[in-house]
């Protein structure tokens, strides 16, 4: 009798612990951080989304980034990155795409995120790109978007949907492949890319060519000795940060603060 009590307690305590979601990490820069940061709500059509946003520490009006995050959806990790773009005096916005969804596995992760209907993912981009122009009164009417991995990938696409952006910045997502999906591009795309990256690297040279034909700004940077992923998996916090990674992660991180200064 004692041992079937004991393993019913068991279950039940099992039960309690809650599913490890998959790779985050970040909180702790996120609790220690100066910086003010809120969830907002807002219109996409007729449903209603949320978004993370944080603002730099300055006295002037700031450019806002839009961020869009990996396959994981709205992680710690891209929060916290939200916050280092804070500290280096933009104002970054991430819409939760994936209305709140944690991931248990990678499998679940990937599931659900090439599930994500193309159309409420523009139009979840749209709403938020009109949330920080029109109802952030900080915000100096400069927008940039940036993403990683399947968000980088949406971000170069997203590059051709929204002539208002200033600044596009694709980290290790797949490039296009078509004329239509560059001919609208209205601003420079900065693409950030791991040398042990074949699949996503292959798809540079026509995107290449795609944007000189058509008269536009590309400048992809490959880093060396990076994997995909390099800027979650070169984080110091990641507990299995690789040192490669680490290094590309510092490169990245140096060119982009130069380009952020020139919003």
């Amino acid at each position: 009798m004692k041992r079937g009590l004991f393993t019913l307690a068991l279950i039940l305590a099992l039960q309690l612990v809650p599913a490890e979601v998959v790779k985050d990490f970040g909180r702790e820069r996120l609790n220690s951080s100066p910086r003010h940061a809120e969830w907002v709500d807002f219109k996409s059509g007729e449903r209603t989304i949320k978004a993370f946003v944080v603002y730099p520490e300055r006295k002037d009006k700031a450019p806002v980034v839009l961020v869009v995050s990996e396959i994981f959806g709205l992680t710690d990790w891209v929060r916290s990155l939200c916050d280092e773009l804070a500290e280096n005096g933009v104002i970054a916005i991430a819409p939760d795409l994936h209305s709140g969804q944690k991931f248990e596995d990678l499998d679940a992760a990937r599931k659900a995120t090439y599930g994500l209907p193309k159309e409420h993912v523009k139009a979840d981009l749209d709403a938020t790109a009109d949330y920080a122009l029109t109802k952030i009164p900080s915000c100096n009417g400069t927008l940039a978007v940036c993403g990683f991995c399947w968000g980088g990938g949406v971000t170069f696409a997203y590059a051709n949907e929204n002539p208002k952006l200033k600044a596009a910045y694709s980290f290790y997502g797949t490039a296009p492949d078509s004329p239509d999906n560059v001919k609208n591009i209205a601003c420079p795309v900065y693409g950030f890319y791991a040398e042990n990256d074949a699949r996503v690297d292959a798809t540079i040279p026509k995107a290449e060519e795609l944007m000189q034909a058509a008269g536009k700004k590309y400048e992809p940077v490959i880093y060396k000795g990076a994997g995909h992923g390099f800027m979650r998996s070169g984080e110091p916090a990641d507990p299995a940060v690789r040192e490669g990674d680490k290094k590309a992660r510092d490169e990245a991180w140096a060119r982009w603060k130069t380009l952020l200064k020139q919003l």
